[in-house]
């Protein structure tokens, strides 16, 4: 049986509650709320069965979880009516794309996201803005993350990003692992080929030094150059490095379409050999020909789960991914950030397109695998391309007057950027079968976006869409999970996996990261042709105890916070000692 306390000794009670706490409410007075959220439907993230309750408020943290009308008559200085409607931890995007949105002009709101009732999001996938070296900073690889403007150098320039964010300030809390590919240029370039042992004892340091900063582990993307150079070897090296932190391994594997049941055993062997759990990117089975192959990913993955290997895995809710139309191209043409070049000499151009046009390559070839009536663009910015943004490859190669490749040449060489690119690569039947699977959780793969300033651009929709489209569709419409287990997989599952205190439950003495939503409106608006659409459904959002969506409004509020993996929380309390 709950027992619960009188509000005082509640909030007392809280330095027993939360461990390691670096900040604790403090009572604003007797009986007084920050927030009282009232008569919800409480689905606290756990996976148990919901029930209706009140929830108070006080600071940043959860002072009392309460039988519906306890908390009626109790001083509060915001009340919110949550009948009819959910209660729930904030959802965690583990897979963001956020970067720009936390550093230099970005406005830290993130606007498509925290409409989503995203209350946190983690970066990392290949690229990271940090740490830099001269390497780094003069790379012209299209996969490395944006800057933003600054600059991350010294020893300890990952640690200086998380500062920057943490000064800049954000609607949600933010985080991030450090790019895999970030690590290998900032000690080998943008050179193919295995590191040297100086350069191999460089990977490891800049690896060491990213988690005692706050990295969670290392995010490598391995279909696209600099990511793709990496050999497993270095991979394990770099897990080594980061194994005595508590880092984790989370990886686009190298492949995720002919080739995808051997990604996974490369990504497992990462973990086994380095001593780290596994984490995969956005799972997935890419192209018509490897829809079977799902069943016997998801047969691997359990299979090595029961065997005691730590691999779980996430995804989005889409039948398309999206990355640059630089990865039709075959990644060694991108050595040494020369693509543009290559593309411009007849010899490799001729090269290049012969790679192209095979059905038999060592890299993953997204525009055969999606086919050319399948590859949708929407990053053109010169004028002249303009008039292309939401069209199909095929029919742009049409009115070009070129086959598909030669327009993808021609396009890179007149943009000089990788192009943002939606590829049609899944099927609707494997999501669901994947949102099924209890190691799963969620992440956009997107950057965060603001309607009132994405004029004249397209994006993909799970920007604004990806969380809702989960709950709406997938949860209330379809039936294919239950509400519990979709919160669940939303929250406390990637929590848990990211080691966050006191975070991603709804539970007294936990930081109120909170979403109230309607379960029987809550909707996804954004499409392919249209993605500027803000989700509906969501009146409230909290983030550390504060609005940042009120009555379906963004407010504007910036309080979250900057959240650090244990190797920094180890490093500070031994510098404590």
């Amino acid at each position: 049986m709950r027992r619960f306390l009188p509000p005082l000794l509640a909030l007392a009670a809280l330095s027993a509650c939360v461990p390691n706490a670096t900040q604790r409410p403090t009572p604003i007075g007797v009986g007084t709320y920050d927030v009282v959220i009232e008569t919800g439907r409480i689905v606290d993230g756990t996976g148990a069965a919901w029930f209706y309750g009140d929830v108070g408020i006080v600071g940043d943290r959860i002072a009392r979880i309460a039988p519906v009308g306890t908390l009626h008559t109790a001083a509060a200085r915001r009340r919110i009516d949550a009948r009819g409607l959910v209660v729930a931890p904030g959802f965690i995007d583990i897979q963001s794309g956020s970067y720009g949105d936390f550093i230099g002009s970005g406005d830290g709101r993130s606007v498509s996201k925290i409409t989503q009732g995203i209350t946190t999001e983690i970066m990392g996938e290949g690229g990271t803005p940090a740490p830099l070296n001269p390497a780094t900073q003069q790379t012209g690889n299209f996969a490395l993350g944006n800057r933003g403007g600054a600059s991350f150098t010294g020893t300890h320039g990952f640690g200086a990003w998380l500062d920057a964010m943490a000064q800049h300030g954000s609607s949600p809390n933010v985080g991030s692992f450090v790019g895999a590919a970030t690590i290998r240029v900032y000690a080998k370039g943008e050179a193919q080929g295995a590191p040297t042992p100086a350069e191999l004892d460089t990977l490891r340091a800049v690896t060491r030094r990213a988690m005692e900063d706050g990295a969670f582990g290392i995010g490598s993307a391995l279909i696209y150059p600099p990511g793709n150079y990496a050999t497993t070897g270095e991979l394990i090296e770099m897990a080594k490095a980061m194994a005595p932190a508590g880092g984790i391994y989370i990886t686009h594997m190298r492949s995720e379409g002919d080739q995808l049941l051997e990604a996974i055993d490369e990504a497992m062997r990462i973990g086994r050999e380095g001593g780290v759990p596994v984490e995969i990117y956005h799972l997935k089975a890419a192209g018509t020909r490897n829809w079977p192959k799902m069943a016997q990913a998801i047969a691997k993955i359990d299979s090595a789960r029961r065997a005691g290997v730590d691999v779980q895995a996430n995804m989005y809710a889409y039948t398309a991914g999206g990355t640059g139309l630089s990865a039709c191209t075959p990644p060694w043409a991108s050595e040494n950030g020369k693509l543009i070049e290559n593309l411009q000499s007849s010899a490799t151009r001729a090269r290049i397109r012969a790679e192209m046009l095979s059905d038999q390559t060592a890299w993953e070839n997204l525009c055969l695998l999606a086919t050319p009536e399948n590859v949708l663009l929407l990053g053109l910015r010169q004028p002249q391309n303009t008039q292309y943004m939401g069209k199909r490859l095929a029919e742009v190669a049409r009115a070009l007057g070129k086959e598909w490749p030669d327009a993808v040449m021609d396009l890179l060489i007149a943009e000089r950027q990788r192009i943002g690119t939606v590829y049609f690569l899944m099927s609707e039947d494997n999501t669901r079968l994947q949102l099924r699977q209890p190691w799963i959780k969620f992440g956009t793969d997107a950057g965060g976006e603001d309607p009132d300033s994405a004029k004249g651009t397209l994006t993909h929709p799970r920007a604004y869409g990806n969380f809702p489209k989960i709950m709406g569709q997938y949860v209330r419409d379809e039936h294919v999970i239950p509400l519990e287990d979709a919160v669940r997989k939303a929250t406390s599952a990637a929590a848990t996996r990211l080691s966050l205190e006191a975070r991603g439950i709804v539970r007294e003495g936990f930081y109120a990261d909170l979403v109230v939503f309607d379960p029987a409106t809550i909707a996804d608006h954004a499409t392919y042709d249209n993605p500027h659409q803000l989700s509906t459904g969501i009146p409230w959002v909290l983030v550390n105890g504060v609005p940042v969506v009120a009555d379906g409004k963004p407010t504007g509020a910036k309080p979250g916070r900057v959240l650090r993996g244990r190797g920094w929380r180890e490093a500070e309390q031994h510098a404590n000692r």
